[in-house]
């Protein structure tokens, strides 16, 4: 048998022995593990090749990661190509965390470890004074276990409660009482550092943690030796350290101590959505819609959440989270689920009307800057209009709503709102070209659903609104159009 590579089913490289992907069939001692040639490697020289292998292939390495191809990505790579440890840096809701967990689809798909080993340590390199026992005594017979590379990821998010027995380890007084001395290196209970060994270690928001505490982990990044209660335990850990952190002037909890920075190979900075397509690919990728919400209002959102992160009137420091962007969609989404189970539409499709329900809802997930109280909604409906506006005028661009106007001015007046269904809102109007054109421009055909029709007029008539074209006449629950 022979160690070969090959891409998994999605698309990520995965290690085999014998043609075969899975643990089943594959070498079960170490003697069989040996006899096939394979030779133990690093994790960041795993992640290393196959990282090389994705790129040469031309495949994504970074599956669901959006908006950072031509930024943050690169910068990322170059630091695991050289095999550094990482600290990603940027404001909250930039999608840190789910970049570090995707690098656990550059490890190998499956690793050998020594079955019943507490480091999940490779059957031929054993690190801990009981695996080197068991690997002397039982030579090529020593047991081999397979671990999932979703098993090689440690995730801990930093609080003030952390200990240091709980990253790197400390006395185990039940192995005391079992008649161990407080010498003995196997009277130690590992912490989730040592336990990582030959995978990923993601600490978050890592200036939250102690300072005493990071020192802690000064010995794990230079010397990759572990120190419990006195006594130093020369074990070669092999992990990659990543961490994410919020600049420092916006926590003020607390900061990364400079020795601890020093061994950090690599900071990325991250940043948000950089266009308003790339904004709507995070809404689209993470919001669990429930009712339609079309493009054209989802470009809203995306106008919206990026006129928050110019306003002065937000706290800057803290940031306008991606997660405000998917919640005011879901929002929307819930909106419009509500109306037609009230009006009985099938099936439920948001229309602008929906959007009125995101201030208020989302208005506790933003930080504003003093002196703005009592006018947080007043500044959230102000840059929800600007969106709108702006997001009509780019679909609109070029066409004349004059004929919309002149209708509606005869007395067709329109009325809207979360009560009324799409059909209504359709008969109060008559049949006018110029509303096949505003429908086409927002990829709307006739045969499509009354809801999806009317959200295309709806956000022409409201359009015309902003632009003091016509009036609008808002009461509790209803919306009316008029001149």
């Amino acid at each position: 048998m022979s160690w070969s590579r090959s891409t998994s089913t999605d698309g990520r490289i995965v290690r085999s022995v014998g043609g075969v992907t899975g643990p089943e069939n594959l070498p079960r001692t170490a003697g069989e593990l040996r006899a096939t040639g394979y030779a133990p490697r690093g994790v960041k020289t795993e992640i290393r090749e196959n990282l090389l292998a994705a790129l040469r292939a031309g495949r994504d390495p970074w599956p669901g990661i959006v908006g950072f191809d031509r930024t943050v990505l690169p910068q990322l790579e170059r630091a695991l190509l050289a095999g550094h440890d990482v600290v990603l840096l940027g404001e909250r809701g930039q999608g840190k965390t789910r970049l570090l967990r995707t690098i656990v689809g550059l490890l190998d798909e499956w690793t050998p470890v020594i079955e019943g080993a507490e480091l999940g340590e490779h059957p031929l390199d054993p690190i801990t004074p009981e695996s080197r026992r068991r690997a002397a005594e039982l030579g090529d017979e020593l047991p081999v276990a397979w671990r999932h590379r979703d098993e090689r990821y440690a995730e801990k998010l930093a609080t003030p409660d952390t200990s240091v027995g709980d990253l790197i380890g400390d006395v185990d007084p039940v192995k005391v009482a079992q008649g161990r001395t407080l010498g003995d290196p196997e009277t130690i209970h590992f912490g989730l550092v040592p336990r990582s060994h030959r995978g990923i270690v993601a600490v978050n928001e890592l200036p939250d943690l102690a300072e005493r505490i990071q020192v802690a982990l000064l010995n794990v990044m230079e010397e990759r030796d572990i120190q419990v209660r006195g006594y130093t335990l020369r074990l070669p850990l092999d992990v990659l350290l990543v961490a994410t952190s919020n600049p420092e002037d916006y926590t003020n909890r607390g900061r990364i101590i400079t020795p601890l920075k020093d061994r950090f190979g690599a900071e990325v900075v991250t940043h948000y959505p950089l266009t308003v397509a790339a904004e709507m690919d995070v809404i689209k990728q993470e919001a669990e819609l429930l009712a339609e919400v079309g493009d054209p209002l989802l470009e809203v959102l995306a106008r919206f959440v990026r006129n928050l992160r110019d306003s002065s009137a937000i706290d800057q420091r803290s940031g306008v989270s991606a997660r405000f962007a998917v919640a005011a969609a879901e929002t929307v989404s819930a909106a419009a689920l509500r109306r037609a189970a009230l009006t009985g539409e099938d099936p439920p499709i948001a229309r602008p009307v929906d959007l009125d329900a995101v201030p208020a809802v989302l208005r506790g997930k933003l930080e504003f800057e003093s002196g703005e109280e009592g006018r947080e909604i007043e500044h959230l409906v102000h840059l929800l209009r600007r969106a709108v506006a702006e997001t009509a005028r780019d679909r609109f661009a070029g066409l004349d709503l004059e004929p919309l106007v002149d209708v509606v001015v005869d007395g067709h007046l329109v009325a809207t709102g979360e009560r009324v269904p799409a059909g209504e809102v359709l008969a109060a109007l008559p049949e006018l070209p110029v509303l096949h054109e505003v429908a086409a421009r927002l990829d709307v055909s006739p045969s499509d659903p009354p809801g999806r029709i009317a959200a295309a007029v709806e956000l022409a008539l409201e359009s015309l609104y902003l632009r003091r074209r016509l009036a609008k006449d808002s009461s509790e629950d209803t919306a009316v159009y008029g001149p």
